[in-house]
């Protein structure tokens, strides 16, 4: 392999049950991370040490947590957990980015009939609002980039979408119920309201607002096993590759047809594979002539998206994959699963004399070329492989996140994040 993936640091002190997933803070150098024990941890990635424990909000395990971005002022981080409910916490951003001694923010007294009695403005995070309607476990929620809108999915088969108001409160939007099973995991695209859903029932659905109400406008099916995660790619980084001088043309032209469909979309399952799905660039109507029929006001033609599967990436894990992050600097993708493996991969413009064509496990999807000009001109390489990153204990979580300690090399460097059934949160530097 051409890099490896070496330890830096374990976040302390670690969680005393399972941990499940840690959240990079958009622009601080922090990150949450989501615990059995019914908290939600703050770690600096300074110093790699506890700033602060919320807890009280929730009854059952937190099962996922997310950042609000753009916001301004202060902090705000959404937790869902096992007890059906999604909470809203906020803290103001003064001092947030100091190391400061671990201590621990306990609001039960203010939330369960307690008397109240801590003032208010000594508490670092404030626990803003509940959020309730799902009937079972809440598995993932994320919030939108470009509209004020929080997703939330859950074991009950449906996915929430709510839109914040002011003073704290939020409004249910839309409930969607399409899916046949458990929903693990929702993600906004960062260029637009389009909501991705991955699910039980081995199936993707892209959901977005039709005339009045929102709907499903693609289903991606090729899985064959729960879909544990889905993630887009950075707006700032629509299919871009590292070299990107001396192209030829058909190279030129994938980048622009990249950049008509926008963001692509990534997911993991249980059938152990990553899968690349792009959307296929509608073609521009003719102009109407003369009198001809009256556009429908009852539905878009326009809605429905044709998706299509336009790579695998190569199968380097023996189990299931739970989760991936794709790096907005990079354009690498990390994933991380049952089989505690830590494996980084790296989109290439394919060498056709011969370099790296022993490095091609897959080819595009099926169809995938007919389809959308140009996939067969990129690969996707495993570059870094790690095996019992967490000893014997499942990964349940990897991310990037910028690397802030002091040792950092170089103005951009990241670092992975993982998260482990251990309670333990390690990070990794990547050296090639």
């Amino acid at each position: 392999m051409p890099a490896t993936i070496s330890p830096l640091a374990t976040l302390t002190p670690p969680c005393n049950s399972r941990a499940w997933s840690s959240h990079p803070h958009p622009h601080l150098p922090i990150v949450a991370t989501a615990c059995s024990d019914k908290t939600v941890r703050i770690y600096s990635l300074t110093n790699f040490a506890q700033q602060s424990s919320i807890a009280g909000g929730h009854k059952r395990s937190i099962r996922s947590c997310a950042w609000k971005p753009n916001s301004v002022g202060e902090s705000v981080l959404a937790t869902g957990s096992f007890d059906a409910s999604a909470g809203i916490w906020r803290r103001w951003e003064e001092g947030a980015g100091k190391a400061e001694a671990a201590r621990e923010v306990d609001f039960t007294s203010g939330l369960a009939g307690g008397d109240g009695a801590a003032d208010e403005e000594d508490e670092e995070w404030r626990f803003a609002v509940i959020l309730d309607g799902h009937d079972s476990e809440i598995k993932s929620l994320g919030f939108a980039t470009t509209a004020p809108l929080l997703a939330t999915c859950s074991r009950d088969k449906s996915v929430w979408i709510w839109e914040e108001l002011e003073d704290d409160n939020f409004e249910t939007v839309a409930v969607l119920q399409e899916h046949e099973g458990d929903v693990k995991c929702v993600a906004w695209s960062p260029a637009e309201e389009l909501l991705a859903s991955g699910s039980y029932d081995d199936q993707i659905r892209l959901w977005r607002e039709d005339v009045d109400d929102w709907a499903c406008c693609a289903m991606l099916e090729g899985h064959k096993g729960t879909v544990w995660w889905v993630e887009f790619e950075s707006a700032e980084r629509v299919g871009a590759l590292a070299k990107t001088d001396g192209l030829n043309d058909e190279q030129k032209a994938l980048l622009d047809v990249r950049d008509t469909a926008g963001p692509r979309l990534a997911s993991c399952s249980d059938d152990m594979t990553l899968r690349i799905w792009k959307r296929v660039p509608k073609e521009k109507p003719s102009e109407p002539t003369g009198q001809g029929k009256m556009p429908s006001i009852w539905k878009n033609k326009d809605f429905d998206e044709e998706w299509v599967q336009e790579a695998i990436l190569p199968q380097v894990h023996e189990r299931a994959v739970y989760a991936f992050s794709w790096s907005k600097k990079t354009g690498r993708i990390v994933s991380t699963g049952s089989d505690g493996k830590i494996v980084v991969y790296e989109e290439r413009w394919c060498n056709r004399s011969g370099a790296d064509v022993a490095m091609r496990d897959v080819s595009p999807a099926p169809g995938a070329e007919e389809k959308v000009p140009g996939s067969g001109l990129t690969e996707w390489v495993a570059v870094a492989v790690t095996e019992n990153a967490h000893d014997v204990f499942e990964v349940n979580h990897a991310v990037w996140a910028p690397r802030s300690d002091k040792d950092k090399r170089y103005d951009g460097e990241e670092v992975i994040v993982t998260t482990g059934d251990d309670g333990e949160v390690k990070v990794w530097t990547l050296d090639e």
